[in-house]
């Protein structure tokens, strides 16, 4: 069964970018989720927050994290899970899944492991 690997991020993005570059070198089909054109579904981010959990996913880093005056809030994880579905731009990308198998950000050793490399 040939290795296809979905990838939610922005095209602006480095670390997705990296990730694109990555799995392209390895001749591994990736299907790109651009975030500013279409927001992942908040079932799928909520494979992620299983396994992570939200405050995983948050860039608090982030421009826009920042320009929303989010630093003092207090949300409930549903509530993150809402916000995050409806302000992409607040994810920590890349966002990579493998059948059921999950990373965020620069996870190059995870993908490695995914590639058998």
């Amino acid at each position: 069964m040939a290795l296809e690997v979905q990838i939610f991020g922005t095209k602006k993005c480095q670390v997705t970018r990296k990730a694109l570059r990555f799995f392209a070198e390895r001749r591994v089909k990736t299907h790109f989720v651009d975030l500013q054109v279409r927001p992942a579904s908040p079932g799928e981010l909520r494979r992620f927050v299983q396994k992570f959990g939200v405050a995983a996913l948050i860039d608090r880093e982030g421009k826009r994290f920042a320009e929303l005056g989010l630093r003092s809030a207090a949300l409930s994880d549903e509530r993150w899970l809402e916000r995050l579905a409806d302000e992409p731009m607040l994810l920590r990308t890349p966002l990579a899944r493998c059948q059921q198998r999950l990373a965020i950000g620069a996870a190059e050793s995870t993908w490695k492991e995914w590639v058998g490399k």
